[in-house]
């Protein structure tokens, strides 16, 4: 693929968090093109790089929102200095989608080499050949329309992508078209059968996911987020045999609201060396926003637990990066 971040690119430094501490790495823009299209975008590099492998997180924004805005909300570009990582922002095209969505509602968008998984699987390749990523250490996470695309990601890449946060996101398949989409963000999805496999069991997720939801978001139903949490393939995570550890029961953690910061409910299923197989988020009386985020970036709030946080301790405080697959 041709290289589509120059050299000259990395001394371009931007500001992109303006809250305790100035991020010092490089925030650059590039394009990737794919075999199944092209896309733009943003690529944080932290300032210790010297060539050594660094984990990579790619973040993929919600509708309306580009790169920038979405790396100012999450301040994930923040953390990504103080724990040492790359993180890629593509970004949705309006030829794509007018709002610039993410297409997770296409059928033709939701397999494997096709469409815009296919694109974005590419556009991580390509970083994770430019520069030293650690191809073990490569996660995905997203919010609303990026939190959906992100578990088709996950499902349909399970070699690439280690583990995956969902923060006010949709099931893996959970539509087949842009027809039924709203019903399903609004009332929750049904369990549909995989087209590409024939498999009815089409919302299970192959690796450690980490799920947030307002239980008072209007937009995508919190039922979504359970449904995530439920699905049969990321429940058997929970289940030993013969290649994992015996896991651990559940946990739930209830914190009280405050007069600043919401409520919150945290479920946990933790194997015997106390890694988190999976965690589902509920963050009582919010709405359709990034929780915790800076209320500089869109659809952000500040009040709810710091979500950007907890998922880089989900991903990169794991022993090992990856389960056998499902």
């Amino acid at each position: 693929m041709p290289n589509a971040l120059p050299a000259s690119a990395l001394s371009n430094i931007e500001p992109v968090y303006r809250t305790r501490r100035a991020s010092r790495g490089s925030f650059i823009a590039g394009v990737a093109d794919c075999r199944a299209g092209r896309r733009s975008y943003k690529l944080y590099i932290p300032s210790i790089y010297r060539g050594q492998s660094l984990p990579l997180i790619v973040m993929l924004h919600g509708c309306t929102q580009d790169p920038d805005d979405f790396a100012l909300g999450t301040g994930m570009n923040r953390l990504a200095e103080e724990r040492g990582f790359f993180v890629l922002y593509p970004a949705q095209s309006e030829g794509a989608n007018h709002s610039r969505c993410w297409n997770w509602f296409s059928a033709s968008d939701q397999q494997r080499d096709r469409g815009e998984p296919s694109i974005l699987a590419d556009a991580t390749r390509e970083i994770a050949g430019m520069y030293h990523v650690d191809g073990s250490r490569i996660y995905v996470a997203g919010h609303s329309a990026g939190a959906s695309m992100a578990a088709i990601l996950a499902k349909t890449y399970p070699d690439l992508f280690a583990a995956v946060g969902i923060h006010s996101g949709m099931p893996y398949a959970s539509v087949r078209s842009a027809f039924f989409a709203l019903h399903a963000m609004k009332y929750g999805a049904i369990d549909h059968m995989d087209i590409s496999t024939g498999d009815a069991t089409t919302m299970q997720l192959p690796v450690p996911a980490i799920v947030f939801h307002g239980d008072m978001d209007d937009t995508i139903h919190p039922q979504n987020g359970e449904k995530v949490i439920l699905a049969k393939g990321l429940q058997s995570l929970a289940k030993a045999d013969e290649h994992t550890e015996l896991i651990a029961p559940v946990s739930v953690r209830n914190e009280p609201a405050s007069a600043e910061n919401y409520g919150h409910t945290v479920t946990r299923c933790r194997n015997e060396l106390g890694r988190s197989l999976w965690e589902h988020w509920v963050i009582h009386g919010a709405g359709h926003n990034w929780s915790g985020g800076n209320p500089e970036g869109s659809y952000t709030d500040g009040r709810g637990p710091d979500a950007s946080r907890e998922m880089v301790r989900f991903f990169l405080d794991r022993i090992d990066s990856r389960l056998p697959h499902l």
